[in-house]
């Protein structure tokens, strides 16, 4: 199967991605912003009116609110309990704006991200889903994007209150108090130096932690995928077991991390003990001495609190965000996986295609495989139905997911009605193939919701009859709840067969021009088998059908028959004609009839 494929990584920083990538809620989030700063702004307003309310009762007719024309104490206490009342009133006014406008962009970030990721993921080609898990898929498009609007809900607003605080915190200090400022300054340096460092050492183990959940999801999703196989085998003390190991591995990744994000508030504690207790001793030696203002002093002792305290915060904020933009590299690096197969723009009508197809000297590999299928051609008439045979391996199924462009061939050309199917639109082209997989899926729901998949317009009428020609009418019938029956996850409640004429009749509601059959009835009994054949002789009239099998008598009607070995044509003609040239078929119809060598019944 080869190594993984890797999803491209970007050597972009992961927030100037996320910034490009929201551009176009550019607005909403300056608007944000500026209500999360216009917030911290009059939350820090409060120690500057109680300085000026202590300038009061100290100062009196000399305080600075007196110089506004307000000599009375009574009045100027009043202005300033007018000051607090639209200071603290605006504040919240812009906390409910930021916290609307912030919760409502993360939600819809969330929301565009994860559609974006899961359309992406629709786009590209079959092989990047065989390369990769289902459950680091997963937790791409519900871990790594939920974690991104935590951080969005509540991160980014903290990060702009710290820049706001400082700036005017530090600026008002310098205004007010410049002998004293510098020692309530003195740990930001520092702070701010500890923060990076921490940021810097935190960045590759949240890394890891977003790797490890991601093997945690993988490994969760196949064995609920594979709970049946592991019951048989008994194999459920063997599965825990794995799942502790990654679930273990998880937490050692999350232990590292935690012991580093841990850390930061202790150590940042020291630092502001040291700003706060000098502001504190040398600030009051100042306003002992008559150098500072009372008032003044009492800013600078409130403020220090509200300048330093929140910084306690900044681990828990820097945690955030590092987790975050990890899950943002994961998320846009999906993104910016390239799609290999282009859709055409040529529309195609399926009531026109006549369903002439064509194979011409096609040549196909898996990646880093030998060639499956090569230099192969094949021609298919309008309304004809062909079989396709051959050992396991010999890519008779390939050409099917060739020709509805699930992989690109790499030599050749695939027409279909003369026209190169890399040309035309490629939801028109899928809409005009009814394809029967040999692994049928069906996805939880009713009997009829699986049946009109595709066709969701069909009425409950047509439905009906597309179950009748399947043959599937009869059973569904017999069913609790006829077709309003709840099939279970992955039809899980239905049998091989029952599952198979549900797919059958869910291809024929399609009403498609071109029929495949992959194997389709390889999971019937003889019986089912039979009525299978009966109603294909109505089912394929004027539409060209394309019968891959290893049951030989599913397809000894067809029109023509080819015989593939190691992707390459080695026969080809009808039933009979292959039985006389009594070669690769003849002999295979010999082994499951049960005839000696040389025996052949046609």
């Amino acid at each position: 199967m080869g190594s993984p494929r890797a999803i491209p990584v970007s050597t972009s920083h992961p927030l100037s991605r996320l910034l490009h990538y929201s551009r176009a809620h550019r607005r909403t989030t300056i608007v944000a912003s500026l209500c999360s700063v216009l917030n911290k702004i009059f939350d820090l307003a409060p120690p500057l009116l109680i300085g000026m309310a202590v300038d009061v009762v100290v100062q009196q007719q000399d305080s600075l609110v007196a110089t506004w024309g307000i000599p009375s104490i009574r009045g100027q206490l009043a202005v300033l309990s007018l000051l607090t009342l639209i200071v603290w009133g605006l504040e919240s006014v812009f906390e409910y704006a930021y916290d609307c406008l912030w919760r409502n962009l993360a939600q819809t970030l969330q929301h565009e991200l994860r559609l974006h990721a899961y359309g992406h993921l629709q786009d590209l080609e079959m092989g990047f889903f065989e390369d990769r898990s289902t459950g680091n898929l997963l937790a791409i498009l519900n871990d790594d994007v939920n974690q991104l609007e935590r951080f969005l809900d509540r991160g980014a607003t903290e990060i702009l209150h710290v820049i706001t605080t400082v700036i005017v915190v530090g600026g008002g200090f310098f205004i007010l108090a410049p002998g004293v400022a510098w020692m309530a300054m003195l740990p930001m340096p520092f702070i701010l130096w500890g923060s990076f460092a921490f940021q810097d050492k935190l960045a590759p183990h949240y890394a890891e932690v977003r790797e490890k959940s991601g093997f945690i999801n993988m490994r969760l999703a196949n064995n609920l995928t594979g709970i049946a196989t592991i019951k048989s085998f008994a194999a459920e003390a063997y599965e825990r077991d794995r799942v502790s190991g990654d679930s273990e591995a998880y937490r050692r990744s999350n232990r590292r991390a935690i012991r580093l994000s841990a850390a930061f508030i202790p150590l940042i504690r020291i630092f502001i003990l040291v700003g706060f207790t000098a502001t504190l001793y040398f600030g009051g030696v100042a306003a002992v001495e008559g150098t500072l203002a009372v008032g003044t002093y009492s800013v600078l002792v409130f403020i220090t609190q509200r300048l330093l305290w929140p910084l306690t915060r900044l681990g828990e904020t820097l945690d955030q965000y590092q987790r975050a933009m990890a899950s943002t590299r994961r998320i846009l690096d999906l993104l910016d996986t390239p799609i290999a197969i282009r859709p055409g723009t040529t529309p195609l009508i399926p009531a026109q295609v006549q369903g002439a197809v064509r194979f011409q000297d096609i040549t196909f590999a898996y990646r880093d495989r030998d060639p499956v299928v090569q230099a192969l051609s094949l021609e298919i008439p309008p309304g004809q139905t062909i079989g396709v045979v051959g050992s396991t391996g010999s890519g008779k199924s390939t050409l099917v997911k060739l020709l509805l462009r699930f992989y690109e061939v790499q030599q050749g050309l695939i027409t279909l009605d003369g026209q190169d199917i890399r040309d035309l639109n490629l939801g028109d082209l899928r809409r005009c193939i009814g394809w029967v997989s040999q692994d049928v899926f069906l996805f939880h729901g009713t009997v009829a919701e699986n049946i009109r998949y595709g066709s969701f317009e069909a009425t409950d009428a047509a439905v009906m009859e597309a179950a009748q020609q399947a043959e599937a009418h009869d059973f569904i019938q017999g069913l609790p709840q006829g077709y309003d029956t709840i099939v279970g996850e992955r039809g899980q409640k239905l049998s091989g067969g029952q599952r198979q004429r549900l797919a059958i009749a869910r291809a024929l509601l399609k009403d498609p021009p071109i029929l495949i059959l992959d194997e389709a009835t390889s999971a019937v009994d003889n019986e089912t088998e039979a009525a299978i054949q009966r109603s294909l002789e109505h089912i394929t009239v004027n539409r060209t059908t394309i019968a891959i099998a290893h049951r030989l008598s599913t397809i000894r009607n067809a029109d023509r028959i080819y015989v593939m070995e190691f992707g390459r044509l080695v026969e080809q003609g009808t039933h009979e004609d292959l039985l006389a040239l009594d070669g690769v078929y003849a002999s295979l119809w010999r082994v499951q009839s049960g005839l000696r060598s040389g025996q052949l019944v046609h």
